[in-house]
């Protein structure tokens, strides 16, 4: 497992990021129990309505492989372990020498491509709806927001192809995708960006991983992404996730002026809207596919603050 840590441009902004105002914004429109967030706006009739965007039937995996050398978010890390439990000197089990493998998985759940529940990041220790983690965050799991209360994600779906915006096949480090720029790219490609949507963002930064020149280092300390506009834009138009092909979602180093991690702020404590890191975009923009349905069920792992995901896009 590659294990990087921060650039010493972002830790430079761990120690100067500006403080954050006294906004209102720890009380959910959903009520004051409400644990869900965005997610709150799947319903059935908006279900139905994305899956009338499959008009092919073409199935597009967005989780890339994941193994003990994928980059990572230090100190995150994983590795498997094959067993075949009781099976040492023995021709197998019964009459029919049955005989299996198990695995063993031990490592973090924010590898490869995953999802940030609403859980994972907060202000000055306070997240979604105003919960303090001293309340809800346990060492054995937590005890409200976590990803076992979300429901399974069907929505429509829209991919905004930033490289094709920028004139480059992968786009530097430090990138800020602003309000201007994702309105532009969406009336290019034809696409209205409306509520409930799962928006994602094609860079090329994937092909760092295992394109012609893979860069891993390079990968995972530093990205294209989400700027502060950017994310206040989506948050206004109540988007349901963020998503895209990067490590980190928002634009490391950081924009001028924005605070560390502070788009993750925007998005998950003060919004209640997912994200979606590390998502391999790359088939559907070589087939422009802007608009489609957007599915995933994950593993319901008890009060996990994030998982290890593989959603489908189907268009």
């Amino acid at each position: 497992m590659i294990r990087v840590s921060l650039t010493m441009a972002v830790a430079a902004m761990l120690l100067c990021a500006p403080a954050f105002g006294q906004e209102e914004w720890t009380t959910s429109k959903w009520g004051p129990d409400d644990e869900l967030g965005s997610a709150n706006l799947i319903t059935p009739e908006s279900v139905l309505a994305a899956s009338k965007l499959v008009k092919t039937g073409k199935t597009y995996p967005l989780g890339i492989v994941v193994d003990n050398s994928t980059p990572a978010f230090a100190p995150r890390s994983l590795s498997v372990t094959i067993l075949q439990p009781n099976q040492i000197a023995t021709s197998g089990l019964g009459p029919t020498n049955t005989t299996y493998n198990d695995d063993i998985f031990m490592g973090w759940l924010g590898i490869g491509s995953q999802i940030d529940g609403l859980g994972h990041i907060g202000v000055d220790h306070i997240y979604y709806n105003g919960f303090k983690d001293s309340e809800f965050a346990k060492a054995d799991g937590l005890t409200k927001l976590g990803l076992e209360k979300v429901p399974p994600i069907v929505a429509r779906g829209v991919l905004l192809d930033m490289t094709a915006h920028y004139g480059e096949e992968i786009l530097k480090e430090g990138t800020a995708y602003t309000r201007e720029d994702i309105i532009a790219v969406a009336e290019k490609q034809g696409v209205e960006l409306r509520e409930g949507d799962v928006v994602l963002f094609h860079s090329g930064w994937l092909n760092l991983l295992d394109g012609e020149s893979p860069d891993p280092d390079r990968y995972v300390s530093v990205e294209p992404g989400l700027g502060k506009t950017g994310a206040e834009y989506l948050a206004e138009i109540g988007v349901l996730a963020v998503g895209a092909d990067t490590w980190g979602l928002e634009a490391v180093p950081f924009e001028e002026g924005v605070g560390v991690f502070e788009v993750h702020q925007i998005l998950l404590p003060k919004n209640g809207i997912y994200i979606l890191e590390n998502m391999d975009t790359r088939a559907l923009a070589a087939d422009e596919g802007w608009e489609f349905m957007f599915t995933l069920g994950f593993g319901r792992l008890k009060g996990a603050v994030q998982q290890i995901i593989n959603p489908i896009a189907i268009r």
